[in-house]
């Protein structure tokens, strides 16, 4: 059974929201990422909290932790699909006495794909970056070149199965000729023979080795996007296929840019008097200063929006730029600003003390 509770810590209730489980998982993440935390566990800290956010954030996994504590029922003892119907196949062939290829299945040679997360910023997003990835993973023997075998030593086909890796046996039984498949003993299920093993791998062709794998991140890609880098997963034993990685893309938050998929928004202030007549300002976008032009009249909270200025999409274009207006007005004012205004509020009528009858009458009946 996991001894992890996945709740506590993303900091959430049981019955969490998936977006509130989202917000708790993006502030854990920023708090103990190792490039911004100098806590001596950040790293174990932030992989517990990907391992917690990876099983909360999908509805499945989260199900079967809620009911068996663990994101994995083969934990908690139940198995999984495969070895209830092997069991089943197991016990049929007792009965029948081999009949259907029952016994025990194929070993598993090919190694199993592996997850890692690298964090961009908005702008390497939107141009691509290749990115340096470090990985400590089960790789191909450098001793041995993945063969299994020792420097001097031999590869050989397995004499017994003739590097099938499994055994077939045939029985003679009242239904007739019964036949059975079983893992060779001999060779392990590999098929091959290596003499003398290598020292480092002991014959399996693969060891924990620690490298960097370079990874290419296309332009536009998404926070949370998964790229697959194929064949550097877990290594095969003695040369079978390799696992491939999974790589988890996380994309830092900008300054003063928010991005809302593949739209990016900004905040930008106005005096009240370009407020009134209208004008262009320049607001710094992702790849530079961007001039945007708004009419007269503008009030805080309205947007321009410059299409094609945001974040490039995968599969061609882009999204828009939306700047979004605030009427700053002063606090303090000289005495030249104050009598300008004073003049400019008697002009507007705002000096005559409130509306008057006939103008409090036009807005009662909207007209």
């Amino acid at each position: 059974m996991a001894t992890i509770d996945y709740y506590e810590v993303l900091g959430v209730a049981r019955d969490a929201s998936a977006d509130e489980i989202k917000k708790a998982f993006r502030q854990k993440a920023r708090e103990t990422h190792p490039d911004v935390s100098d806590g001596e566990n950040a790293e174990e800290e932030f992989k517990r909290i990907n391992e917690a956010y990876e099983v909360l954030s999908d509805d499945q996994k989260r199900s079967t932790y809620d009911q068996y504590g663990t994101a994995d029922p083969r934990q908690a003892g139940y198995g999984d699909v495969g070895d209830v119907f092997s069991g089943f196949e197991d016990i049929f062939s007792v009965f029948m006495g081999g009949m259907g290829g029952g016994g025990q299945r194929r070993v598993q040679l090919d190694g199993r794909d592996m997850r890692a997360q690298t964090v961009i910023t908005l702008k390497e997003a939107a141009t691509g970056v290749e990115k340096d990835v470090p990985l400590t993973r089960v790789g191909p023997c450098p001793t041995c070149n993945a063969t299994g075998a020792a420097p001097d030593g031999s590869v050989q086909t397995c004499p017994v199965c003739n590097g099938a890796g499994q055994r077939r046996t045939q029985r003679r039984t009242l239904l007739g000729v019964m036949e059975s498949v079983t893992t060779c003993e001999r060779c392990g299920g590999t098929g091959k023979i290596v003499d003398p093993p290598c020292p480092t791998c002991g014959g399996e062709g693969r060891a924990r080795v620690s490298e960097t794998v370079r990874v290419t991140i296309p332009a536009g890609i998404d926070d949370g996007a998964t790229l697959r880098v194929s064949g550097k997963g877990e290594a095969g034993v003695r040369g079978a296929q390799s696992g491939d990685l999974l790589l988890t893309v996380r994309v830092k938050e900008h300054d003063y840019l928010h991005r809302e998929g593949d739209d990016l928004h900004a905040m930008a202030a106005i005096n009240i008097a370009q407020a009134a007549l209208g004008g262009t300002i320049s607001v710094p976008g992702l790849f530079g200063d961007e001039p945007v032009e708004f009419g007269a009249g503008v009030q805080s909270g309205e947007t321009v929006r410059l299409k094609g200025k945001g974040m490039p999409r995968m599969r061609g274009g882009a999204g828009d730029f939306i700047v979004h207006l605030r009427v700053d007005v002063p606090r303090k004012l000289n005495k030249k600003q104050r009598e300008l205004v004073r003049e400019l509020g008697e002009s507007f009528g705002t000096g005559k003390g409130g509306p008057t009858k006939l103008e409090r009458l036009k807005d009662w009946l909207g007209a």
